[in-house]
């Protein structure tokens, strides 16, 4: 199991404080470069408050060079793009994911391929 598993399982407090200490950044600091007080951050960190917003979690996974959407999907945010991309097609995309849901990352990594070339022409 890789470190980025590890912490995927994790609460996202939990995951959010391994990944600072492991880039050795202070609480201070990061609550500064995030934009918020440290001790909102500490709470988030212990998990005594929900995590914060979706974008302050896309700013979060950004500094700390981690997948923004493994980061929302960790903190139970849905970040604006795929909200807005649900909002074009509220019927289609809910059954869309229903539908693939089960499947295998291989699968899905097929189905992927096959919407690239669908979106393309080729």
């Amino acid at each position: 199991m890789t470190r980025d598993t590890i912490h995927s399982r994790l609460p996202f407090g939990q995951a959010l404080r391994a990944k600072r200490l492991e880039r050795q950044i202070s609480l201070r600091k990061f609550a500064e470069l995030v934009g918020v007080s440290p001790t909102y951050l500490s709470q988030v960190e212990q998990c005594n408050i929900d995590p914060p917003t979706a974008e302050r979690v896309r700013r979060i996974a950004e500094l700390l060079d981690e997948n923004v959407d493994v980061w929302s999907a960790l903190a139970g945010r849905v970040s604006d793009d795929i909200q807005k991309i649900i909002q074009t097609q509220p019927d289609a995309i809910p059954v869309l994911l229903r539908a693939v849901n089960g499947l295998t990352a291989k699968q899905i990594q097929s189905l992927i391929e096959a919407a690239f070339k669908m979106k393309t022409g080729h």
